[in-house]
């Protein structure tokens, strides 16, 4: 019992909480640490014990277990056993005495015990040893004390010494609280808050499961740790069952030991008020209203229960919502058939939504009913039209199994049909249901490939694992042309988000196109058209403008196959690539109202994330964070491929937000499209931690990411570089690396296809770098000339973000060639406007680099450093070897020694003594 078993490493996130802990016990001597099971108690705990011990002071550790609370005096047996012999050997006969006898015989009775003796023994114990050094007595589990070892130690701890600290953690589970009797009154209570989607997505991957199902794993746990990593588990071992992509967007399986984590948390709340729970479970949108009309008088009073244990949050209009959403999974798949279809029953007759009455009343029979199917049916086309295909989908299903089966032709029917809703709802569970009993029936080719197609639309990112699917469906289109060109069309996104490839997207799309002409199916025209009006941009072709205006003059429906395939939405990605930005944010102001009817959570991530980038290019960071979150938390709702997400979340954070949490987003795009084989969304995840390793004076991390970058690319057969704008980023990493030449050929080559493509905010990007270029090539003048006019090109452009980060470089230049006067201004004007736009984090950059820092004015008048050889200066001045500042640059020891050989050469000094004096004088 000294250590708790059992427990998964739930450290994520912690620490500041373990930072609170710690304030608290050297503050007041004693803290309480709560919160329900699986939160991160344990590992909270695990944390302050070894940093006392690294403090070497004694650390005592009691972790009672379930069964122990019914032994009389275990705990304390326990705690004494793992106190060291020579604190025993002072104590008074009877005090030794009653020790031995308690740890000899703990379940032996317990009459015959001086108790008194032994209570006195703990205090002497304890004093002992708080007189050699300080003690931390850590007490996890305190809820599974026996109630004689609780009165022992309350005692005990009444008389400690203040260097006796005393850490307890505890679970209250319908029992009394023991931990403030045991502090004392007034002990610092602090409750171990839930992990946040990004704390469950480093867990995941802390233990090896796949981040991109962390937002669905966030909101199914509630960001309860050990709910979220059983859940993490249930998934890995489901999809080794069945496909490996099968589970991306499945309902979470709330089984095997993600079930016993949710019972133990259910079981926090008394069985009435799991009742009432049961209820809500089974309800859409319950509120406590709801509930008393469904037969739960007592329904506000039995939530107050279950709100203290943390399973529900009630509003003030009396809306209930479970804190993790295997809770109502858990209680519905606990309950038997008779209570479940009771609970249906009894909601039917208490909603007032017509749809939901419908739904309620299906689900409290499970027999065919033809009538019954036929209102499910109308229910469904009721969420169609109101933009909730995710319910449609479920309803359709529903109407299905209620269909008799003498109506085999509306059956199928419904099924194909609820396919289609949970393909463009993105519910790859749902979808896959409805295709599999399609299947499993007398299909037409035309109902199975409509199926298969649903499939291929709800997947997503990952279409990298649906080859089979892809080649059934071809098969089954054959003779069909509208059929072949909507297999040809999925075929197209795939060449180009899975494979990397715009040649064969931009030819299977010419195929599509042909197909559906010869269909007459003029909106599958369009979006072949603009696809591949998307790949010749990509390619660098200069006619992909005409190709979209051909799009664009095709009928442009509602469409079926999801706005970001539409030919006016890409119109505002280049209106985006080409810096009309006015332009796009217009278009984007009028698709965002029109997407959000269509019920198409992928379309309106979209529209998000280009709204985003719009307004991070106009010096609107605010506005773009705020974007941003709206698209987090709509990919967390829905379900949906998390890599696209978290690249926008980590470009607004590097702009108006914060650089370290740019950087974890951006890792965390990486990681989930490395799974899901997203060839586009890794390069742009890849940019975003480039730029922030950029940005932080990482140079040799920023080279190697943005090598990448230029790898995927150049395997992408990307040629315009207005799309994905990496290569002056590069460029900067490069000559403050040290490799201005490297970074003059980048530059030359990428300008020549810029210009000839009339990408003007791209040639003034690249002519920024090319001015901190000359300037690392001893040209200053012409370094500070082409600057400046930059400066004003991107003032002319509107793109205020690149202005600033022109007038950075300039400052640097002026910095660097000793002119100060023309460096401080440079820098005040850079954050003007920084600070106007919200670029908090830029605007701090400036701050950090104002003149007269060490990065180039404290250098004696005739140092010419460049900004690599100023980090390798500070390094070794600081006492760094050239092994250490080798690796702390991400450089082999023989380049550390042959730059140091030129910055002795450059400042006149001959040891690294000298080195340091040269900085530090002026």
């Amino acid at each position: 019992m000294v250590a708790a078993t059992g427990h998964a490493d739930t450290s994520v996130g912690h620490g500041e909480l373990i930072k609170a802990v710690d304030r608290a016990l050297t503050t007041h001597g004693r803290a309480l640490l709560t919160g329900p099971a699986g939160a991160g108690k344990t590992e909270v705990v695990r944390a302050v014990a070894a940093a006392a011990e690294k403090r070497r002071e004694t650390v005592l550790c009691l972790a009672p277990e379930a069964a122990d609370q019914w032994i009389p005096e275990a705990s304390a047996a326990a705690l004494l056993a793992s106190v060291p012999c020579g604190a025993l050997e002072q104590l008074s006969g009877p005090q030794r005495t009653a020790i031995a006898l308690l740890r000899r015989e703990a379940d032996a009775p317990r009459a015959g015990r001086d108790h008194i003796a032994l209570r006195l023994a703990v205090v002497e114990v304890l004093r002992t040893l708080a007189a050699r050094q300080p003690v931390l007595l850590v007490l996890d589990n305190a809820q599974w004390l026996d109630a004689e070892s609780t009165d022992l130690l309350r005692f005990a701890l009444r008389l400690t010494p203040p260097r006796v600290r005393v850490l307890v953690a505890e679970c209250v589970q319908g029992g009394v609280p023991v931990g403030e009797p045991l502090c004392g009154p007034g002990v610092p209570a602090i409750r171990v808050p839930p992990l946040g989607a990004d704390e469950v997505a480093e867990l995941l991957l802390h233990h090896g499961l796949p981040a991109r199902l962390a937002g669905r794993i966030h909101q199914a746990s509630g960001g309860n740790p050990r709910l979220a990593l059983a859940l993490g588990h249930s998934l890995a071992e489901a999809a080794g069952a069945r496909d490996s992509s099968a589970h991306h967007a499945d309902t979470l399986p709330v089984s095997g030991q993600a079930r016993e984590v949710a019972r133990r948390l259910l079981a926090a709340a008394p069985a009435q008020a799991r009742r009432t729970l049961l209820l809500a479970a089974l309800a859409t949108r319950p509120t406590i209203s709801l509930l008393r009309r469904a037969g739960r008088p007592d329904a506000e009073a039995e939530l107050a229960e279950a709100e203290r244990a943390a399973l529900v949050r009630v509003g003030e209009d009396g809306a209930v919502e479970f804190t993790a959403g295997a809770l109502p999974t858990a209680l519905a798949a606990d309950a038997g058939w008779p209570e479940r279809a009771a609970g249906h029953a009894a909601l039917a007759a208490a909603v007032d939504d017509p749809v939901q009455a419908v739904r309620h009343r299906a689900l409290a029979v499970d027999t065919p009913d033809q009538w019954l199917a036929a209102e499910i049916t109308e229910a469904a086309a009721a969420c169609r039209r109101r933009g909730q295909r995710a319910l449609a989908a479920e309803l359709g299903l529903l109407a299905a199994e209620r269909t008799p089966s003498w109506l085999a032709g509306e059956e199928l029917a419904r099924l194909v049909t609820a396919a289609e809703d949970a393909g463009w709802a993105g519910r790859a569970d749902l979808a896959r249901r409805a295709t599999r009993a399609v299947l499993a029936r007398d299909a037409s080719p035309s109902d199975r490939v409509r199926a298969r197609l649903a499939v291929i639309d709800a997947a997503g990112q990952a279409l990298g694992a649906l080859d089979e699917t892809f080649a059934h469906a071809m098969d089954e289109a054959a003779g069909d042309p509208s059929l072949q060109a909507a297999v040809q069309l999925r075929i197209a996104w795939k060449n180009n988000l899975s494979d990397g490839d715009p040649v064969r997207s931009r030819d299977a799309a010419a195929r599509a196109g042909a197909l559906a002409a010869l269909g007459g199916d003029q909106v599958a025209e369009a979006m072949a058209l603009t696809v591949r009006a998307r790949m010749g941009r990509i390619l660098g072709d200069p006619g992909a403008e005409a190709i979209l205006a051909e799009a664009l003059a095709l009928p442009a429906p509602e469409v079926p196959l999801g706005m970001r395939n539409a030919p006016q939405y890409l119109a505002v990605r280049h209106a985006l690539f080409d810096d009309g930005l006015d332009d796009a944010r217009r278009q984007l102001m009028v698709l965002l109202p029109a997407v959000q009817r269509t019920g198409s959570a992928e379309d309106v991530f979209e529209v998000l994330r280009s709204l985003t980038e719009v307004e991070l290019r106009s010096g609107r960071c605010e506005a773009a964070s705020a974007h941003a979150r709206r698209a987090l938390d709509l990919t967390i709702d829905a379900g949906l491929s998390p890599g696209p997400a978290w690249y926008v979340a980590a470009m607004a954070e590097a702009m108006g937000g914060s650089f370290a949490r740019a950087e974890g987003y951006a890792r965390r795009g990486i990681q989930a499209s490395q799974e899901e084989q997203d060839q586009v969304f890794l390069s742009r995840s890849l940019h975003a931690l480039g730029l922030v390793e950029l940005a932080t004076g990482e140079a040799a991390k920023a080279v190697a990411t943005l090598r990448r970058v230029a790898e995927l690319e150049a395997a992408q057969q990307v040629v315009d570089p207005s799309i994905l704008r990496w290569h002056g980023e590069l460029a900067e990493a490069l000559i403050a690396a040290d490799a201005p030449d490297e970074a003059a050929r980048l530059l030359a080559s990428v300008r020549t296809v810029a210009v000839g493509l009339g990408r003007t905010g791209v040639v003034a990007a690249l002519d920024r770098a090319r001015g901190l270029c000359l300037s690392a090539q001893g040209d200053a003048d012409a370094a500070v000339h082409l600057l400046e006019t930059t400066a004003q090109r991107f003032d002319a452009l509107q793109l205020p973000l690149e202005r600033g980060r022109t007038l950075l470089a300039l400052a640097r230049v002026e910095r660097r060639r000793r002119r100060r006067a023309p460096a401080r201004a440079a820098l005040r004007a850079a954050a003007e406007v920084f600070d106007r736009a919200g670029a908090t984090p830029w605007t701090e950059l400036a701050g950090e680099v104002a003149p007269g820092d060490i990065a180039g004015a404290q250098l004696p008048a005739a140092a010419t450093l460049t900004d690599a050889e100023t980090r390798l200066a500070l390094l070794v001045s600081q006492g760094a070897s050239n092994q250490e500042a080798a690796a702390k640059l991400f450089l082999s020891v023989k380049t550390v020694e042959a730059r140091l050989t030129r910055i002795y050469q450059k400042l006149d000094v001959r040891s690294r003594a000298q080195l340091a004096t040269a900085l530090r004088t002026r």
